[in-house]
C-alpha cells in the first residue's frame, strides 16, 4: 500500500507540474490603440510588455508566458466588457495599462471579483490607492497625486498662485484638477474656477476663452494626450500662452514630440521616466527603438515594462495562480530594472520609486530628436506620492 501511495503522489507532482508548465501564464493589455492616448499608450505599451517577456525568458524558460491586447476605446463599458471575456473566457490572468480612470475603476472591480491582478501602469487617477484601492491591484507608474505635487507645487513656488483649471470631464481630469487644487491651496495660492470638456476635444476655443477671462496666473491643463496638445496649440494661436503660464499637469515625451519645441520650450512637467537619463533608462530606450525605429518610450510604455517584468518574478516565487496571492508576492519583493532602477510596493498598492520635475527644453538647447528636457529636480519617492497616513485605503491598518 505504501509503494502504491508514493507512486500515486508522485504521478500527482507530475502531472501538476507538466500542467503548469503548459498552462501559460497570459497577460491582457488593455489600451488605447486608435484614441487621444494611442501615442502615450496605445502599441507601445504592447511592446514594452514584450521586452519584459523577453528579459524574463532570458532566466525562466520553463514558464510560458503569452500577450493579447485590444482597444478599450476610453469607454467603461467596452474596457469592462473586454476585461470580463479576457477573465472569463479567455485565461487572461493579469490587465495592464488602461490609460483612462473610468475604465481602470471598473477593471480594478472586476480583477478583485474574479481574483485576477490589475497593474495600473497607464492610470492617472490617485483613488486607485486611496477608497477604491483592492487587493488584486497594483499603481505602477504615476497618479494624480505625485503630478500634482510636482508640476503643481512647483508652480506656485515660483509665483503661480492664481489657477483656473481646463479640466477632462470624466474620473481622470476630475482627481488631477482636485489633488492639485488642494496643493494650490494649502501652499497659500487661490483657485479662480474651472471649465470641463469633453474627451477627445478638438475645438478649445471657447473653453480657453473662459480660462482668460479669468485673469489668473496659471491655467491648469487636467487632461492628457490629444487633449492637452490641442489646448497648447490653440492657446498659443490665441495668444493665451503670452499672459498665463500655462501647467500641463499631464504631459508626456510623446506629446512634445507632436507639438515641437517652438511651441512646447518652457513647459513644467512631472514624469517618471526620461530615455536619456542615465545609463539604464537609455539601456531601456535602446531596446525599445529596436521594436518601434524612430521612436522614445513615454513613461507608459516603461511603466508597461516594468510592472510586467516584476508581476512574472512573482508568478516564478510564489508558483501562485491566484491573483491576490500573487499581488502579496509583489509587494513582498523588491522591485528594480533598468527602466525605473530600485522601488517597493506598499500595502495601500501603490509602487515607489523617484519622479523627476523637468522643463521642455528651446529648440537651440537641443541636440536632436528626441532630446527634449531639462531635469530640474529629483523627487522622492516619499515626497512624491501621497503618505499612508493620509489615505482612504481600506488595506492599511491605522
Amino acid at each position: 500500500m505504501k509503494t502504491i501511495s508514493i507512486v500515486a503522489v508522485s504521478a500527482s507532482l507530475l502531472f501538476n507540474s507538466a500542467v503548469h508548465a503548459q498552462t501559460p501564464v497570459k497577460i491582457g493589455v488593455l489600451t488605447d490603440l486608435s484614441g487621444p492616448y494611442a501615442d502615450l499608450s496605445g502599441e507601445g505599451s504592447v511592446i514594452g510588455a514584450r521586452l519584459a517577456i523577453e528579459e524574463f525568458k532570458a532566466q525562466n524558460k520553463d514558464i510560458a508566458v503569452e500577450v493579447v491586447s485590444a482597444d478599450h476605446q476610453n469607454k467603461p463599458d467596452i474596457g469592462g466588457s473586454i476585461a470580463r471575456k479576457w477573465f472569463d473566457q479567455d485565461g487572461v490572468d493579469a490587465i495592464i495599462d488602461v490609460a483612462n480612470s473610468g475604465v481602470a475603476m471598473a477593471v480594478s472591480q472586476l480583477a478583485r471579483d474574479k481574483d485576477k491582478v490589475f497593474l495600473a501602469t497607464g492610470t492617472a487617477s490617485s483613488d486607485l490607492t486611496g477608497k477604491a484601492c483592492s487587493p488584486n491591484t497594483i499603481h505602477w507608474t504615476y497618479d494624480t497625486y505625485a503630478l500634482s505635487h510636482g508640476t503643481g507645487g512647483a508652480l506656485v513656488k515660483a509665483g503661480g498662485d492664481s489657477w483656473f483649471f481646463l479640466t477632462a470631464d470624466y474620473a481622470f481630469g476630475h482627481a488631477l484638477e482636485r489633488d492639485t487644487s488642494a496643493v494650490v491651496v494649502k501652499q497659500g495660492g487661490k483657485v479662480a474656477g474651472t471649465v470641463r470638456h469633453p474627451l477627445n476635444t478638438s475645438d478649445f476655443s471657447s473653453f480657453l476663452l473662459q480660462a482668460q477671462a479669468a485673469k489668473t496666473k496659471v491655467i491648469g491643463l487636467a487632461n492628457a494626450g490629444g487633449d492637452t496638445v490641442n489646448a497648447i496649440k490653440q492657446a498659443s494661436e490665441f495668444g493665451i500662452s503670452q499672459n498665463a503660464k500655462l501647467a500641463a499637469l499631464l504631459f508626456f515625451i510623446t506629446d512634445v514630440h507632436s507639438l515641437g519645441l517652438k511651441t512646447a520650450h518652457g513647459l513644467v512637467l512631472t514624469e517618471a521616466y526620461y530615455w536619456d537619463l542615465n545609463d539604464g533608462t537609455r539601456t531601456f530606450a535602446k531596446r525599445f527603438a529596436e521594436k518601434a525605429p524612430g521612436r522614445q518610450p513615454s513613461m507608459i510604455h516603461a511603466g508597461a515594462y516594468s510592472a510586467t517584468l516584476h508581476y512574472l518574478k512573482a508568478i516564478a516565487a510564489s508558483k501562485a495562480k491566484s491573483g491576490a496571492a500573487v499581488v502579496s508576492e509583489m509587494k513582498k519583493l523588491p522591485t528594480k530594472d533598468v527602466a525605473f532602477g530600485e522601488g517597493s510596493i506598499r500595502e495601500d498598492g501603490r509602487k515607489l520609486h523617484e519622479m523627476y520635475l523637468f522643463e521642455v527644453k528651446k529648440p537651440e538647447e537641443s541636440k536632436g530628436a528626441w532630446d527634449y528636457y531639462k531635469l530640474l529636480a529629483k523627487i522622492s519617492a516619499d515626497d512624491a506620492f501621497r503618505p499612508l497616513s493620509e489615505t482612504a485605503c481600506p488595506l492599511v491598518k491605522k
